[in-house]
């Protein structure tokens, strides 16, 4: 089926999550005053762009795909789609999405969604991804790029809320996947992807996992210092970060099988982020003019 194999490409799970998380950061800052076209051109817009940013994913990504057990039954592996297909399915998406965040959004917002596009594609699946271990960091940004974006489409700014959301979300992907690197290590081996697990080794991946989970629960406690969200999430945030530290910190005991525990972190990081993009979205507070604002 046609639309089965063009909706495959564009990597559909990813692209729910990021409508979370971009409903997530529109609603934090409409603060229930939001108005529902622009919150659908935002929603509508980030997920037409992220999808683009995938199936261009999957045109850059087929050589190695094909060496990776999780991603060689991808439409472009198996030759159910063309290269041809997908690099204009791709970039049409491209040009819905970004027309859209242009025209019923505001310039911030259609630049964050640009920035991020450009780091995901341009930088992250075509160079860091191959030729260094720091194409996960690098990649991070993209991802935080959502929330970002769903928050500017409402204030038209990027202020401390902005910039705690971006430091939050790019700190949340690290763990998320290193943990997937851990237990996908013999696919990023085999495909020679440089990823932290594979380059340093599996006992640094964990330390660096734990380190990040630490630095992602103070990011998220800076939401509530700001006066951004009230005690509801702050108690989500404090509850969920806590079990995620206490289930990267078991990956150090000596019975602990890596590939197993590796996927439970990675299974509790997303329903951490989505609890929180809904608590963020649900618990909005205003926040008072202080040590925490500021604007550009």
């Amino acid at each position: 089926m046609k639309f089965k194999r063009y909706l495959q490409v564009t990597k559909p799970g990813i692209i729910f999550g990021n409508l979370i998380s971009t409903a997530g950061g529109f609603l934090l800052a409409a603060k229930g005053h939001g108005d529902l076209g622009v919150f659908l051109a935002t929603v509508i817009g980030l997920s037409l762009v992220v999808a683009s940013g995938c199936s261009l994913n999957n045109c850059i990504d087929r050589d190695i795909d094909c060496k990776m057990a999780r991603t060689k039954n991808r439409v472009l592996v198996t030759g159910a789609m063309s290269f041809r297909a997908a690099l204009t399915h791709g970039l049409l998406l491209g040009i819905a999405g970004f027309g859209t965040l242009w025209y019923w959004t505001n310039p911030l917002a259609f630049a964050c969604a640009l920035f991020g596009f450009i780091i995901y594609v341009g930088v992250y699946s075509l160079y860091m991804k191959r030729n260094s271990v720091y194409g996960t960091l690098v990649g991070s940004l993209s991802g935080a790029v959502p929330p970002v974006a769903g928050y500017c489409a409402v204030t038209g700014r990027f202020d401390m809320g902005a910039l705690i959301l971006l430091v939050m979300f790019s700190l949340w992907q690290m763990p998320h996947s290193y943990a997937i690197a851990i237990f996908r290590f013999k696919d990023y081996e085999a495909a020679n992807i440089p990823v932290l697990p594979v380059v340093k080794g599996i006992s640094k991946a964990k330390q660096q996992i734990v380190l990040y989970i630490l630095a992602f629960a103070a990011a998220t406690v800076m939401l509530a210092l700001g006066g951004y969200v009230g005690y509801g999430y702050l108690a989500v945030a404090c509850a969920t970060s806590l079990w995620w530290l206490k289930m990267a910190l078991s990956g150090y005991k000596s019975s602990t099988d890596d590939r197993v525990w590796a996927r439970q972190v990675f299974f509790f990081s997303i329903i951490t982020i989505t609890s929180l993009s809904v608590m963020m979205a649900v618990d909005f507070q205003t926040p008072a003019q202080g040590v925490l604002s500021f604007a550009l």
